[in-house]
């Protein structure tokens, strides 16, 4: 799912060549963000779009060659004059009379040759990691080396067009870890492999033969530009040398800002930076002036909390809502501003909590989840790396907030973009920052083979460098649950083991269920407020907040007539949460559908049996309300399949059945085996909000 859809798209015809671009935003200034080479498409720029939309017009295209662009023949077509006029022809075509430029790599030189020869077009421009046919890395030597054939492929004699035509793949491979050679940069790697196989190697080739062409010494036509220009290079770069950005900053006579440790393609790997800086250096230009979405405070306003609750699951809103509540009762004076999403908003409004309004502005994580999941089937790792840019934009966000808010505490329960952007930038954190989490480590599916292995051992290794280089960032950590419900095992080879390094690191508040134990005492008293006869066997079936259960809740109401045939006293319960439409699902007799419901908690522990998700949450909602249950853990969630049953199993908890090999008959049996039967569950603790309240006040 993309962290933001354009306002408008569509073509410019110009020699017969067609140019797809997009428009996001309604600003009355303008942002074009140009073509860097056609290897890869505009997609390049998705994590700064979101962001940058949100204050400026945003206009991006598709450089020929590649993307939904047309593919012209011949190295004639891709000189550098025909990638500047497609660029006036957009600006045309869009209604754009004047543009701030920013542009990357064959971008950035794009940039400065538009700067140069249409200043009337130009606001300014910022030039990154600009790859200027002049200065170091540049000369007659390279040509050959592309044009003959080698003797070798390795390295760069990949660089080679003969090399192409016999593994373009395995160039690609090379290039793009060369362009993004800082470590844990798998994900932009992997993307912009994918973006490559959009051209073929006969147009890349074409490319790089019409650069050939376009590359008399360019330097005095950049000593002709007079707006204002910028000069961002990584220190790093593989591909355009650092020496060569600071040539062209010395030429131009402007400001080199340099990226340490960042190599050539900083708009994907460090898009925190990028956006800060590209929203700064655009202002400056436009004249534009910030103004603060919240008033700051005066000394004597304390005790300012944001709280930010994963939107994955209805539990850790419960959950969250009770840690709050002790606070305040700790401390009446607290205040606490919530940024959460869809459903987390509807059960805070509920509970009449403060929403903060730009909460508006987040990407909705959980529809992203949805819309990656399968029949009962969530590759959840796979799932959180694909929602790379939405986390960028929601991170974009939360900064905002928090500078202008001047909180004394955020709150982050899963919030995985604060935790890792203000790692990635300590010097953005603000306030203190109390981490929660219910799993520590990313684990393999055994059906991703060696990749899975490697990729999250890679992303745990990266969490594990992020503490040990900024302890402080964390300043607590707390576990919602015991020592002993974490994992066995390592975080990959050659890393510590899970289970150690997690005592080492956290603090342990017991698992909150957000439940209080009053409510659940009285079990028949429940029953009757939801209208459970005495003599009823109630079942209830649920999956959660999210829409990926429905798979699940069908096979359910399939078993159902089986199980009455058997138990004609048994009553289904069939809660769909707030993403499910009840009137979506096949009715039966003896079924009755609810939506989202506040009270799931109490229906559960009123219930005889239940039928759910590998959860954590509800079952451990079950647990605490002593209720057998079936769960059904999602195919490829490691969390659920690994994390969640561990923590099961100690418990005693529930009884797991494989979705896929599990028939409506299998669930029919199981069911009219459990039911009734008496349950020996370990006890979970009543006062772990409380505990978890107690570790939050000194932040505070």
């Amino acid at each position: 799912m993309r962290a933001r859809a354009a306002d408008r798209s569509g073509y410019v015809e110009r020699g017969g060549v067609r140019i797809y671009y997009e428009i996001y935003g309604t600003a009355a200034s303008t942002l074009l963000l140009l073509p860097c080479w056609s290897i890869v498409h505009s997609r390049v720029w998705k994590g700064q779009i979101p962001y940058l939309a949100r204050t400026y017009r945003v206009v991006a295209f598709d450089g020929r060659g590649n993307g939904l662009s047309g593919r012209p023949l011949g190295a004639e077509a891709y000189r550098a004059e025909e990638y500047m006029a497609d660029a006036i022809a957009v600006m045309d075509a869009t209604a754009t009379e004047r543009a701030v430029l920013v542009g990357f790599s064959f971008g950035g030189h794009l940039a400065a040759l538009l700067a140069a020869n249409h200043p009337e077009r130009v606001v300014s421009a910022m030039l990154v990691a600009p790859a200027a046919p002049f200065g170091p890395g540049t000369g007659v030597q390279s040509q050959r080396a592309f044009l003959e054939q080698s003797h070798s492929d390795e390295g760069w004699a990949k660089y080679n067009r003969h090399y192409w035509r016999r593994d373009f793949r395995g160039f690609t491979e090379f290039f793009f870890q060369e362009a993004l050679n800082e470590p844990h940069s798998t994900k932009q790697i992997e993307d912009c492999i994918a973006w490559a196989s959009e051209i073929s190697a006969e147009t890349l080739i074409d490319t790089v033969l019409g650069r050939f062409l376009s590359q008399p010494d360019e330097e005095q036509t950049y000593r002709k530009i007079r707006c204002p220009v910028v000069v961002v290079h990584g220190d790093r770069d593989a591909i355009v040398p650092y020496a060569r950005g600071q040539r062209v900053a010395e030429s131009i006579g402007a400001p080199l800002l340099t990226l340490e440790g960042s190599g050539h393609m900083p708009i994907a790997r460090e898009p925190v930076v990028m956006n800060r800086l590209i929203r700064d250096f655009a202002d400056r230009s436009t004249g534009r002036v910030a103004v603060p979405a919240v008033l700051r405070r005066g000394p004597g306003r304390r005790n300012r909390i944001l709280y930010l609750s994963s939107p994955i699951g209805l539990g850790h809103g419960r959950r969250d809502l009770a840690i709050a509540c002790r606070l305040r009762e700790m401390r009446p004076e607290i205040h606490i501003d919530w940024l959460a999403q869809h459903p987390v908003t509807a059960l805070l409004e509920r509970a009449n909590e403060t929403i903060h309004p730009a909460s508006q502005l987040l990407v909705n994580e959980s529809q992203h989840i949805e819309g990656e999941a399968g029949e009962h089937d969530l590759h959840v790792f796979q799932a959180l790396r694909r929602m790379d840019e939405i986390l960028v934009a929601n991170f974009m966000v939360f900064q905002e907030v928090v500078e202008e808010g001047q909180y004394d505490l955020v709150i982050a329960d899963e919030s995985w973009d604060v935790d890792h952007y203000w790692h990635e930038h300590p010097d953005l954190k603000r306030c203190a920052l109390a981490w929660f989490t219910d799993f520590v480590g990313y684990l393999p599916m055994p059906q991703g083979g060696d990749r899975e292995a490697y990729l999250t051992a890679d992303y745990n290794a990266e969490m594990l460098e992020h503490i040990e280089r900024y302890p402080r960032v964390r300043d607590r950590a707390i576990f919602v649950g015991d020592p002993d419900d974490i994992v066995g095992g390592t975080f990959g080879p050659g890393l510590p083991s899970i289970r150690g390094w997690t005592q080492r690191h956290f603090e342990f508040s017991g698992y909150i269920t957000g439940i209080d134990p009053i409510d659940i005492a009285n079990r028949a008293e429940l029953r009757h407020r939801f209208g459970y006869g005495d003599h009823e066997k109630v079942c209830i079936v649920t999956v959660g907040g999210s829409a990926v259960g429905g798979a699940l809740l069908r096979r359910v109401i399939d078993s159902t007539a089986a199980i009455r045939r058997v138990l004609p006293e048994m009553r289904f319960v069939i809660v769909t949460g707030p993403r499910i439409n009840p009137a979506s699902l096949p009715h039966a007799r003896g079924v009755e559908f609810y939506g989202y419901v506040t009270d799931l908690h109490l229906r559960l522990a009123a219930c005889d049996i239940a039928v759910v998700q590998g959860g954590l949450t509800t079952c451990m909602e079950l647990t605490a309300a002593s209720v057998p249950f079936i769960y059904f853990p999602l195919h490829n969630h490691f969390e659920q399949n690994v994390h969640v049953r561990y923590r099961l199993n100690r418990y005693g908890a529930g009884h797991c059945l494989d979705y896929l090999r599990t028939s409506a008959e299998d669930i029919a049996a199981a069911v009219i085996a459990m039911v009734g039967q008496p349950v020996r569950y370990r006890t979970v603790e009543t006062k772990a909000d409380s505990r978890a309240a107690h570790l939050l006040m000194d932040l505070l």
